[in-house]
């Protein structure tokens, strides 16, 4: 627990002083760390190709940090509002709002229990904003550090606010996706559309990649997408706990035939028998 702390720490001081098109993808570094200290802690097997996700991870992350574009800091909160409240971050927000609660009030009724999307998609809409809200929380608190207050600001404490009621539901619909789905399939899902609609509301709202040629943005794309790559490998290959079968009841005629039949099948759950 407390270096998962450290851990976030860490990572809220990476969103002040790096865009978040070069901090969120290397969080699959982390996954990489997990593996591989549960191969030597917990004795788990890492198999040949989880080798090769672990490696598209490094290429990944090793592309993504050459072609990484320069952070521009902004001085203010105030400053920090007018990019947010530039017209296509505006839009950005608006297109986000609509998505979360179509997936609120329609889908996640009629398909949240058969389709990972619909869990995942609320998470990972919502964390976008997180985000960028996590990352002016970082920069007002790196100014007033330095002697330049942002705590009288309006702006500071909307963006507080917004950024605990998107934690809040990002978490709450993760934990659903979670209890529903297979952990090994949540997870890369979760990765992939979480880092990409980050990417993109940082694209809109800092102008990351404002003043990179074609070619720069590109290599940034295509490392992202083996950092992903890998990161589907790593998890597709995780070893699945053995599955206990079903037993059989046998009965013995005449002393020397058997009768092999399944029936009366014994579940027990919470320490109740229920008969099947």
């Amino acid at each position: 627990m407390i270096t998962m702390i450290i851990g976030e720490i860490a990572n809220f001081v990476a969103y002040i002083y790096a865009p978040a098109v070069l901090v969120t993808p290397l969080g699959a570094l982390s996954i990489i760390v997990s593996a591989v200290l549960a191969h030597f802690l917990l004795k788990e097997r890492l198999q040949k190709m989880g080798v090769v996700g672990c490696l598209s991870c490094i290429v990944g992350s090793v592309i993504i940090v050459i072609h990484a574009p320069q952070e521009h800091t902004p001085d203010s909160v105030e400053e920090i509002w007018d990019l947010a409240t530039q017209p296509a971050f505006l839009v950005y927000i608006a297109a986000i709002a609509s998505l979360v609660l179509a997936l609120m009030l329609y889908f996640e009724p009629r398909y949240g229990h058969v389709n990972i999307l619909v869990y995942l998609g609320i998470c990972s809409l919502m964390g976008s904003l997180t985000v960028m809200s996590i990352k002016a929380i970082g920069i007002a608190i790196r100014l007033t550090l330095e002697g330049i207050s942002q705590v009288a600001y309006p702006q500071t404490w909307l963006f507080v606010t917004v950024a605990v009621v998107c934690v809040i539901t990002q978490l709450n619909y993760l934990n659903k996706a979670l209890d529903t789905f297979n952990a090994a399939l949540v997870s890369p899902v979760y990765y992939a559309m979480f880092t990409t609609l980050t990417i993109i509301a940082s694209a809109i709202m800092f102008k990351d990649w404002s003043g990179q040629n074609a070619s720069t943005i590109v290599s940034e794309l295509c490392g992202f997408i083996t950092v992903l790559s890998g990161t589907i490998i790593l998890h597709s290959t995780r070893e699945q706990q053995p599955v206990s079968s079903q037993g059989s009841v046998a009965w013995y005629i005449s002393g020397d035939s058997m009768k092999s039949i399944e029936e009366h099948l014994i579940t027990i759950s919470n320490s109740h028998y229920t008969e099947e």
